[in-house]
Order: C-alpha cells, then structure tokens, then sequence
C-alpha cells in the first residue's frame, strides 16, 4: 500500500478532517437578487420569489413578472383580460412612454426599442437587495437615450414590501424630448381578479377619489388598487409618485378595466438635455387587505424619506 506522501506526490487527495472551531459560514442576507437562464433575474426574500425581471432582445421592453403579493400570488398579469392583442405591451409592471422625439415606444408596433445593454450592479442584504441596469431608447440603428434604472426590493412587516424605481435617463448626441402624453412613464396591469371591472376591487387615490371617475386624469401623490387575489382574501397595489418628480403630483392615467399608470408628461413635454440627466423616482407598496387612507399616506410619507444612492458609474 501506498504511504500517505506518496498518493499526495500522485496528486490524490487526501480528506483532513474540519473541526467545528474552522467552521464559520457568513450570514445568508435575506434578500438576494438572484441571475436566471433566458434574460431573467428575480428578486427573492428568504429563498422566495417577490418578482421576476425579463429583458429579453426580442420584447420591445424590459418588464416586471410576476410580482407576488403578501400571499403569493401575482398581484399583475400580461395583457388586457379582454384584448390581449392591441393591448399586448401591457406587460405587467413597466416603463414605457408614447413619444420620444416623435418614435412611439409605447405599442408594440411603434417602432422604439427599449433593450438591455447590461447589468451594472447587484447588491444583497438583510435590509433591501437592488438590481441597477443599462438600457437604451431607440430605433433599430438610432440611439436616443442611455437609461440607467434600479429596482430596490424592501421587506416590510407581514410579507407586505415596497419596491424602489430609481431611473437616470442620459441623452446620447442630441437633445430628447418626451413629448406631451398621457401614456409614460411607468405603469401597472394588476391581476384580472383585482380590477374593478372584472373583480370588483377599488381605486383610490390621495386626494379621496375613488374608482375611475374620481382618480382618472387626476393628479395624485399616490394611486391604490386593491382587490380579490383568492377568495376571501384581499391585496393591492399602491403607486407612489415621488415630490422631487417633474410635475409632480403626477397625473395618473387610471381605468376600472385594470391599469395604471403615471403620466410624467400630461401637461408638458420634458426634454433631455445632453448634459443635464433627468432623474425619477416612483414605489410600488405590495400589501394585504384594504389599508385606509391614511395608512397609504403614511406610507407614501415613509417612502418620501428613503436615501437616494448613487448610480454606478459604468462605461458603456
């Protein structure tokens, strides 16, 4: 038989028994960004997925799907649940915008492209975990904007948790002016069981509208929509428009029929100059039941608070 230095001189490994004093493994934090297969990522929180990021070449935009409520189910869906096909750029939660010098990014068949370039960062931790990306606007050999966008998931208490859009749009060569419009910049398709119509949920907004006639066109701090996601069981989404936002309070663009969405530049076209960025931030709160009023502004309030980071500074 073979002594012990020989096999090692033969490059056999030789198992040395661990003490338990070696043995320290890290913390696991417990909110991990976690890369998949297929242009994917999910956000997850103790091992479970909150929502999932697409940014696939071939769609016309990155966007959010599912994105799990309390309960664990997808408080938003894909497409209008009675015209999938006009309304196939509905996809789920997403930015988007009608008219960007004169390209439209918002259908499907509009000619603009919003394409992922590539990731600039993930961050883990106990406290948020954050995806932050490049993306450009542009047409098929025509490049309009850099964008960089960071998404930060927040838990909060009863698996409720709140997620963080940051976006720093960037001109390329020239100036780029998101043109007067009610549809962009970002915007939510809840699930069919939640919306008024189809499920008999409820729009409400900060200034106590409720429902389509009384939040629709109107400006707003904030816009809820809740509804069934199981029967006897109640969550929602709340669309948190940030003061330091162009025009803010925003005007939302509201139906029964489902969607919402906050429309930056209802009242005036915003420009972007090649060396002054525009900078915006909105929050989605994810939560169980119909939380009153002044609950959603007090956590609209809690939202106004949170630090803003700095964007990685990347090369292109």
């Amino acid at each position: 038989m073979k002594s012990k230095a020989a096999l090692i001189a033969f490059g056999v490994a030789i198992a040395v028994p661990l003490l338990a004093a070696d043995f320290a493994p890290k913390p696991v934090p417990r909110m991990q960004v976690v890369p998949l297969p297929h242009h994917e990522f999910a956000f997850q929180r103790d091992g479970q997925e909150l929502a999932r990021y697409h940014f696939s070449p071939e769609d016309k935009r990155p966007f959010l799907f599912p994105v799990i409520g309390p309960g664990g189910r997808s408080l938003t869906r894909v497409g209008h649940p009675h015209d999938p096909v006009t309304h196939s750029h509905h996809n789920s939660m997403w930015v988007s915008h009608q008219n960007l010098n004169g390209v439209n990014f918002w259908e499907d068949n509009g000619g603009g492209q919003i394409r992922f370039v590539k990731v600039e960062e993930f961050t883990d931790g106990d406290a948020a975990c954050s995806a932050t990306v490049l993306n450009t606007w542009g047409e098929t050999n025509t490049l309009f904007l850099f964008e960089h966008r960071r998404m930060t998931a927040i838990p909060l208490a009863s698996n409720e948790w709140l997620l963080l859009l940051d976006m720093k749009f960037e001109a390329n060569a020239a100036p780029m002016t998101f043109d007067k419009t009610a549809f962009g910049l970002a915007a939510v398709r809840v699930a069919k069981s939640i919306g008024v119509n189809d499920g008999g949920g409820m729009i409400r907004n900060s200034e106590s509208g409720v429902n389509e006639p009384g939040v629709h066109w109107k400006a707003a701090r904030w816009v809820d929509y809740s509804g069934a996601v199981a029967s006897n069981v109640v969550e929602g989404v709340t669309f948190l428009d940030h003061p330091m936002n162009p025009n803010h309070p925003t005007v939302f663009h509201v139906r029964n029929d489902g969607w919402m969405g906050a429309s930056l530049t209802y009242s005036n076209a915003m420009t972007v100059e090649t060396n002054k960025p525009l900078v915006v931030r909105y929050g989605f709160y994810m939560h169980r039941g119909l939380p009153s009023a002044e609950a959603l502004q007090e956590r609209w309030l809690d939202f106004t608070k949170i630090e803003f980071a700095n964007f990685p500074k990347a090369k292109r």
